[in-house]
């Protein structure tokens, strides 16, 4: 049986980071990163470029959930909406019928996202405007019907061997 991993988190929680270990760790694992399927600059929030990254996202998730070559595909994007999980998974419902799917939101208090993203910030990685949108987006992960995994104070790699024992 596959597995379908569906990992939220605000901006700063390591989710690209365990994502990429996690498919180390699992067998025939493949990730995408919602993010890459919607890089653009300049980066432009509207409608159609909302629908047009949940077509992306959809596009590949269900490639990879009907390749043979695959047992685990491992997803992550912020993810702060209920409505935006889903939204995704309505869209996959026949490649995910043989499927055991493991929705997780990756969590950390707003000190430990604020100090991940600044050390971000000072390599380049990212703007300084990201502190504000990631630390308003915290609470949102709360209410989700989503399994929480606290990464605060954790490595990464502990991180995605409790997700790989799920």
């Amino acid at each position: 049986m596959k597995n379908l991993y569906l990992i939220g988190g605000t901006m700063g929680v390591g989710k690209t980071t365990v994502c990429r270990i996690l498919k180390q760790q699992l067998p025939d694992a493949v990730f995408l990163d919602g993010d890459w399927c919607w890089d653009a600059d300049p980066f432009v929030v509207t409608e159609e470029t909302k629908a047009m990254v949940l077509q992306n996202i959809c596009f590949m998730l269900g490639q990879f959930l009907r390749c043979s070559a695959y047992r685990n595909v491992i997803f992550c994007w912020v993810m702060q909406d209920q409505a935006v999980i889903d939204d995704i998974l309505a869209r996959l419902e026949p490649d995910t019928r043989n499927c055991r799917v493991h929705t997780i939101s990756l969590l950390a208090d707003a000190a430990t996202v604020q100090a991940r993203l600044q050390k971000d910030i000072e390599g380049g990685a990212r703007t300084a405007d990201v502190v504000a949108r990631s630390l308003a987006r915290l609470p949102c992960y709360r209410q989700l019907n989503t399994r929480k995994i606290d990464t605060a104070g954790r490595t990464p790699g502990a991180v995605a061997a409790q997700i790989a024992r799920l």
